[in-house]
């Protein structure tokens, strides 16, 4: 895909943050956008911005905590479109949380934030992907945490390596039907929730940059995209080293 124009483009997770910078910028392409979260109103104030870009926009609030209110999200688009070209999974959270302070439904719940979510809408994309002739490109904003296990997010680490790992299974068995999977892997972007916490943030980039990074892995659709450069090439090293070695780095990073 050498530019996003013209195109249905679903977003999950948009009215805040990454996605509600990457609707805006894919407003101004002439796309058909389809929003959807939980906050309504932030929602309306996002689709009126990109319906002033020129593109059309369908706002659907919806819970992704609820398989058939996803399923349901999927339908509408479609309804109202007539397919779905692509689709950004972006919802999810990665609370600063230590292995000694949580509970049995602290981590359960991360895991239902971070990987049920993506379960809930992967089933009926798939589904309507694999029926359109085109078939379909699948994103999910996962994170650099995903590749290892990060101190202080160990179940939000978890959760993203379980996404991973899921949609890499996905691209093997889906590529004969059309419907495409690109994992994008973020460090620390400058959004509300991730400024609220007190977690060191090496190489933090702004939502702004992250957006055009989330687009440029929209347009080309590599299996996975990594960013920034320099956090990406931490995280690379660090699973190269020996773990006594990693692991004393990561101790120090952790406490800082």
């Amino acid at each position: 895909m050498a530019g996003i124009t013209g195109r249905t483009v679903l977003i999950v997770g948009a009215s805040s943050g990454i996605g509600a910078e990457v609707a805006r910028r894919l407003g101004q392409g002439g796309n058909r956008l389809v929003v959807t979260a939980r906050r309504a109103p932030e929602l309306a104030v996002l689709a009126k911005d990109i319906r002033a870009s020129g593109s059309a926009c369908l706002e659907l609030p919806a819970d992704a905590m609820d398989p058939q209110a996803a399923a349901q999200v999927v339908a509408s688009a479609v309804a109202e479109y007539g397919s779905v070209d692509v689709a950004l999974l972006n919802a999810g959270q990665g609370p600063d949380m230590s292995m000694d302070d949580v509970s049995v439904a602290d981590v359960s719940r991360v895991m239902a934030l971070n990987y049920d979510v993506v379960v809930n809408y992967l089933v009926p994309l798939i589904a309507q992907m694999g029926d359109q002739a085109h078939g379909g490109l699948i994103a999910h904003t996962n994170s650099l945490a995903g590749l290892m296990g990060i101190p202080r997010q160990g179940p939000y680490s978890a959760a993203k390596a379980a996404a991973r790992t899921l949609i890499d299974a996905a691209r093997v068995e889906l590529a004969p039907r059309g419907i495409r999977f690109t994992s994008i892997h973020p460090g620390f972007v400058a959004t509300d929730r991730v400024n609220a916490d007190s977690l060191p943030k090496p190489f933090q980039v702004s939502t702004e940059r992250a957006a055009r990074h989330v687009i440029r892995a929209l347009e080309k659709e590599p299996p996975q995209a990594y960013f920034p450069w320099a956090t990406s090439a931490l995280v690379r090293t660090l699973r190269a080293l020996p773990t006594s070695v990693s692991s004393a780095i990561l101790r120090s990073l952790a406490s800082r």
